[in-house]
């Protein structure tokens, strides 16, 4: 009898979850940004409450929208300049003391509000393109579309926990409660960041970014950030992303002003009906984080960016036409949490492809410039939602805004192949 040796079990890589430097920084990311979504959730109610005005808690989120858009790409070169790891760490602690002065927030100190809103999504626009650029030093090579999968599980954990807190912390403890909470979350984040030990920065094993990319100039701070645009202009994957990522952020800025119409006059529901459905995505969103870890070893990301957007489409028609069938609300949750598992999907996709196609040394700048043109487009799609809406049906638009990401999938998957991948202008 012949003997016969049974051949090995192939290896199944551990989940990085289970690598402790890559789970450091995911809990990290999780602290933080929970915080987060507590002051973002507590200062609009404060405005609110001690101006009475709309306007007042509006001007919340312009304070923290227009820094971004001004300073991201720009601040995307500082990134690039500084250690990811530390760079994480001092901006944590900064956005923690500079909380503190929320404390003195009065009626006639509304300008410390805005003042401090606007300083923390600058400290923002720093601290996510320099995570995004560390992630492929916390996992191996192949794992990297898993890792921002996890990422993206962490970022809807977040929403999902702080956005109910916000408001409850704030009715209980006041503004002054969830300053302290937010600057303590900030020091557990930058400690456990502190404690992470990355591999150092190279280019990753089985990387697509171009060999025959230029080299970067250090010393011009001018030059770099131009340098960061050109080679959006260049890496041929680049450019593609940066424009669906535009034409999805200006649909999302329709989504923003016209949701609220429409579930209250389509539907006929009330106010809690519609914080609800903003909130159950994020369930949608950690449910899709966990599945895209799964079916990014079995497909390419373009994949994932293509027919997410094209599924992601797919469902905000069903949603939007519905109404003439059925009013009932958790109909409607059952899709708002079904369309953020395609939303993950095409993110993580599309972060998986930035850092896989752009040399190390630009990451972040590319990653801030990307951010800040679809940041952009976000708000041109808000002006664009609230003048068509003095003219259209709301659904019409809103059906206009669901073509808009059908059309993000079809580009995806006719810029994003691997002939693309390789190739530049």
């Amino acid at each position: 009898m012949t003997e016969t040796t049974a051949a090995p079990a192939p290896h199944r890589p551990r989940s990085p979850l289970l690598r402790r430097d890559f789970a450091l920084v995911w809990a990290s990311s999780l602290i933080s940004d929970t915080g987060d979504w507590l002051l973002m959730i507590a200062l609009p109610l404060f405005a609110f409450a001690v101006t009475g005005s709309a306007l007042g808690a509006s001007t919340v989120f312009l304070a923290e929208l227009i820094p971004m858009l001004v300073l991201g790409s720009f601040l995307g070169v500082l990134v690039d300049r500084w250690d990811h790891r530390r760079t994480m760490i001092v901006a944590n602690l900064l956005q923690g003391a500079l909380l503190l002065p929320l404390l003195a927030a009065t009626a006639d100190r509304m300008w410390i509000v805005y003042a401090v809103a606007a300083v923390e999504a600058c400290l923002g626009a720093i601290v996510n393109p320099a995570k995004q650029a560390l992630v492929p030093r916390l996992v191996e090579p192949e794992q990297l579309g898993t890792g921002n999968a996890l990422m993206a599980v962490s970022d809807n954990l977040s929403r999902l926990i702080g956005s109910p807190l916000g408001g409850l912390a704030f009715a209980t403890v006041g503004l002054p409660g969830v300053v302290a909470i937010d600057a303590a979350s900030y020091l557990v984040s930058a400690a456990l960041v502190a404690a992470s030990r990355p591999r150092p920065g190279q280019t990753p094993q089985g990387s697509d970014a171009h060999p025959a990319a230029d080299p970067l100039p250090r010393p011009h701070f001018l030059r770099q950030w131009l340098d960061g645009l050109s080679t959006i202009r260049r890496v041929r994957p680049l450019g593609a992303v940066t424009g669906i990522t535009t034409l999805a952020q200006f649909s999302q800025g329709i989504f923003l002003v016209l949701f609220i119409v429409y579930v209250v006059q389509n539907l006929g529901a009330a106010d809690a009906e519609v914080g609800l459905l903003r909130g159950v995505q994020a369930i949608g969103g950690v449910v899709g984080g966990l599945l895209t870890g799964v079916l990014i070893k079995r497909f390419s990301p373009r994949t994932l960016v293509g027919w997410g957007y094209l599924l992601f489409g797919a469902i905000s028609l069903l949603t939007w036409n519905l109404s003439g069938v059925t009013t009932v609300v958790w109909v409607y949750v059952g899709l708002f949490i079904a369309v953020g598992i395609p939303a993950v999907a095409t993110m993580s996709g599309m972060i998986t492809i930035v850092q896989r196609v752009t040399p190390p040394e630009a990451l972040g700048r590319v990653f801030a410039s990307v951010t800040t043109f679809g940041g952009a487009a976000q708000g041109a799609g808000l002006l664009v939602a609230g003048l068509l809406a003095e003219h259209l049906d709301v659904v019409t638009i809103l059906n206009g805004q669901a073509g808009v990401y059908l059309l993000c999938g079809v580009l995806g998957l006719a810029l994003l192949g691997e002939r693309g991948a390789s190739a530049r202008r």
